[in-house]
């Protein structure tokens, strides 16, 4: 009798998941079922050119359903719940699905309502997140008319998906100030609730010696607690204030309502505990998760749930064979990170190596790490046609290892 493995999230993990294991087993052999509340499948790291008209939004969200292989079942509904004891998934349409394997794929989500005042007087009007297709394209709209005042970037805490992508704004959004030669009558400012302009030393200091350059004001260590958008002023919960006429904001970010609905399945914030080295799942053995959904110590990235989709393609194929799971995941992440003026950075690192110069995927390159470069600017271009062509219908990555290795890398010291 065929396995019924169900996934729940249709987004980037789900969907590589879902092709993957349909090209690993045969039909007798498995049922693979996908669901989702709708049928967009938003290329995120899209969102972030939509604001500069260098992408639009019909360019980068695609039906899910058509990114599935065939022999892959959809259903796009809403999650009413998990019942853990009895392997069964409870969609908002009545249906249930029994399960042998669940797999947890849907992601992290915005939560604008938990900061007070954001979605109040001045939402979508001169306080915007880019981190959706509709707040990218009103932000977009706002920009075009804004040349002169004051901008300010925050994000309110993390976890929060890419957390570059903040950084990556702020240097775009004075590359386009510049090419509108507005840049000397706009005031831009970086609100960070972190110490640094970045999570891990080497590249904070890096990152923070770019924004000084380009004369990117950076304030650490606000912990936002309101946004009072018809005052134009964003307020720390110790007082401190940062005026703006125009705010970029990124909200908080939990799991999925279902997680909170499924006693045992998820933490406090709605995310999975999940085994940070096989990602199954702590609260069931036949229950697995990966990506943004995960609590495991790693960025909120795309490269992050690909590496980490190949792990868990073995590990669902060594569970239903009562085979040991792969313990070898060590939180490989990596990322480009745009500098403005047709450049990027490119980092690479894991749960115990922080982002390091050198050159990558070998010592002979062709990436440079931590150096601006054209070649990585393109690289990043070029990874959206990875992305629907290769990443999505599960396809390997030449050259690129679900491993970190120090090939390339050089040891550095830091002013940390």
């Amino acid at each position: 009798m065929a396995k019924r493995i169900v996934i729940l999230g249709g987004g980037t993990g789900g969907t590589l998941m879902a092709n993957r294991l349909r090209k690993l087993f045969d039909r007798d052999e498995a049922e693979i079922t996908v669901v989702d509340k709708d049928d967009r499948h938003v290329y995120q790291p899209g969102l972030l050119f939509v604001p500069f008209g260098l992408a639009s939004v019909d360019e980068i969200v695609r039906p899910r359903a058509r990114q599935l292989h065939n022999g892959i079942s959809f259903h796009e509904t809403g999650i009413d719940h998990v019942e853990l004891e009895a392997d069964v998934v409870h969609l908002e349409n009545g249906t249930t699905l029994p399960y042998d394997v669940l797999i947890v794929a849907t992601g992290t989500h915005l939560q604008p309502e938990e900061t007070e005042g954001m979605t109040g007087p001045g939402w979508m009007e001169k306080v915007f997140t880019f981190y959706t297709p509709e707040g990218a394209a009103g932000l977009a709209e706002a920009l075009y008319d804004f040349d002169r005042g004051k901008l300010v970037i925050n994000f309110i805490d993390l976890p929060i998906k890419c957390p570059v992508a903040p950084l990556e704004f702020a240097f775009l959004v004075d590359s386009y100030f510049h090419e509108c030669h507005v840049r000397d009558n706009v005031e831009i400012t970086f609100v960070t609730p972190l110490d640094g302009a970045f999570t891990k030393p080497v590249a904070s200091e890096l990152l923070g010696h770019l924004l000084t350059e380009k004369g990117v004001e950076l304030v650490t260590e606000f912990n936002t607690g309101e946004v009072d958008g018809a005052g134009g002023r964003l307020v720390s919960y110790d007082e401190r204030e940062v005026p703006f006429d125009l705010l970029v904001t990124i909200p908080l970010h939990g799991g999925a309502d279902y997680v909170n609905r499924s006693p045992g399945l998820g933490d406090a914030l709605g995310f999975v505990p999940t085994d940070p080295a096989t990602l199954q799942s702590k609260a069931r053995p036949n229950v697995f998760a990966l990506g943004d959904a995960t609590n495991v110590p790693t960025s909120k990235a795309g490269s992050v749930t690909h590496f980490e989709g190949e792990l868990l393609t073995e590990n669902v194929r060594r569970f239903l064979a009562g085979e040991s799971l792969d313990a070898s995941y060590d939180g490989h992440a990596n990322c480009f990170i745009e500098t403005g003026f047709d450049k990027a950075l490119l980092i690479d690192f894991n749960y115990e190596t922080e982002p390091l110069p050198g050159r990558y995927p070998t010592s002979l390159g062709p990436m440079q790490l931590l150096h601006e470069s054209r070649l990585n600017h393109l690289g990043k271009l070029m990874f959206q046609w990875m992305y629907w062509h290769v990443l999505l219908p599960g396809r390997e990555i030449p050259g690129i290892s679900p491993r970190m290795t120090m090939a390339g890398k050089k040891a550095v010291e830091t002013n940390a």
